[in-house]
């Protein structure tokens, strides 16, 4: 069956054919390429026809598909088992390495998805300072838990509701949104809640509603906040974590978080969450604190061996070639979009994460965003899969180099934007 067929019998058996929204091609009037296979740089759909890939799953893959080393490990685990539903030592090597080198770490807890990381660091966070109230950034995407799927409200600080339907006007009033660079209102929302707030989470680089690059001052000034309030500062790492750098944006920055979350790179592909901090806060949970949070699959050691081998193989050389890779993509894309009546773009490029937007303005928050983005982001999508280019299929996320976008590749790239 081919991607057509496939979508037709999707509809059917599941609600909108896809498991993720963002899978759907919602608005780009077309249908979604069901993938059969995928190696290094590239994918395969069930029509036959490969593509260079800069979804990368959205993000795990920073080594590419199929990488010979984390696949061995995979199936060398898979010998010994894939579920135990009891304690092992793969997480233990896993937590020894990470901790070993990111020196706020002192303890850390696996579960399955950053979803369910940042659900336990809400929980956590409150368990804490026995406080209900938490702040979050209109733009920063944490997962679908019920306290992070909240929006602005009427425009002013602090106001909120829900962005989905079944989250209740209870739970979207204990959470407290301010736009993204905005200390002073960070300050009012804490002023008008005094020892209210338990925490501030934040991407300290948001890439979920386009790649909004925040100024250090404004992470810097979220920490003395919560230091003056007695709150907890949370970083969300499960994009930019292991990704920016081996520590993340806390690493880049040197802005330490109390708590971060992780996901995607930390499982080498496999699913896999995290919520990391130091030991008197991280010994809040149970069994030897009073918060609860529990899997069946935490810790799932198959993930556990895929994300070791990942992350060995972040070393400061496959850094500067991964990020190599990317600014050599974003060059030649840049060339052909300016050539190609798409000169209204550019292309924000932090690290390995790159997005095309068109506009020329600087992006900070989503107030900054052009209002016609998806009409302009269906018409680069469309040229772009026509020509054998891969990007996510929604004008908001970002794209992903990895270090198998090498000169190759990038040769590859331009015969199909030229040609």
């Amino acid at each position: 069956m081919n991607s057509n067929e496939l979508f037709e019998k999707s509809l059917k058996l599941v609600p909108g054919g896809v498991h993720s929204p963002v899978r759907s091609f919602k608005g780009l009037h077309t249908t979604p390429r069901f993938i059969n296979r995928g190696k290094g740089a590239y994918i395969w759909d069930e029509d036959g026809q490969n593509y260079i890939d800069f979804c990368m799953s959205f993000g795990p893959l920073i080594h590419g598909h199929q990488d010979p080393e984390i696949k061995e490990a995979i199936i060398k685990a898979l010998d010994n088992g894939w579920t135990f539903g009891a304690c092992e030592k793969y997480s233990l090597e896993l937590a020894e390495f990470i901790i070993g080198k990111i020196s706020f770490i002192e303890q850390i807890r696996f579960m399955s998805s950053g979803t369910e990381a940042v659900m336990t660091a809400v929980r956590l966070a409150r368990g804490i300072t026995g406080r209900a109230k938490i702040i979050k950034f209109n733009g920063c995407y944490h997962g679908h838990l019920d306290a992070m799927l909240i929006k602005a409200g009427s425009g002013l600080a602090g106001t909120a509701e829900a962005s989905s339907k079944g989250v209740t006007a209870h739970q979207a009033d204990d959470t407290l949104i301010c736009e993204l660079g905005d200390l002073e209102e960070v300050k009012k929302i804490f002023d008008d809640h005094k020892d209210q707030i338990a925490a501030i989470f934040i991407e300290p680089l948001p890439a979920n509603n386009g790649l909004l690059i925040q100024e250090e001052a404004f992470l810097k000034g979220l920490r003395e906040l919560c230091d003056k309030h007695c709150a907890l500062l949370v970083f969300d790492e499960v994009i930019s974590g292991f990704r920016i750098g081996f520590g993340g944006m806390a690493e880049k920055t040197g802005i330490i978080p109390d708590l971060v979350t992780y996901g995607k790179i930390i499982g080498g592909g496999m699913p896999v969450g995290a919520v990391a901090g130091p030991r008197k806060f991280m010994e809040f949970l149970a069994p030897v604190g009073p918060v609860y949070q529990a899997g069946t699959l935490s810790g799932n050691p198959v993930a556990m061996a895929a994300g070791l081998v990942n992350l060995k193989k972040l070393t400061p050389a496959a850094y500067e070639k991964l990020n190599s890779n990317t600014t050599k993509v974003v060059a030649v894309m840049k060339d052909w979009m300016d050539k190609n009546g798409f000169e209204d773009y550019q292309t924000i490029q932090y690290g390995s994460l790159f997005y095309p937007i068109s506009t020329h303005d600087k992006l900070s928050n989503i107030t900054h965003l052009p209002k016609n983005m998806n009409e302009r982001f269906f018409a680069l999508f469309k040229v772009m899969l026509e020509k054998g280019i891969y990007l996510a299929p929604n004008a908001y996320e970002v794209g992903f180099g990895s270090i198998a976008h090498d000169d190759k590749v990038i040769e590859d790239l331009k015969n199909r934007l030229w040609n």
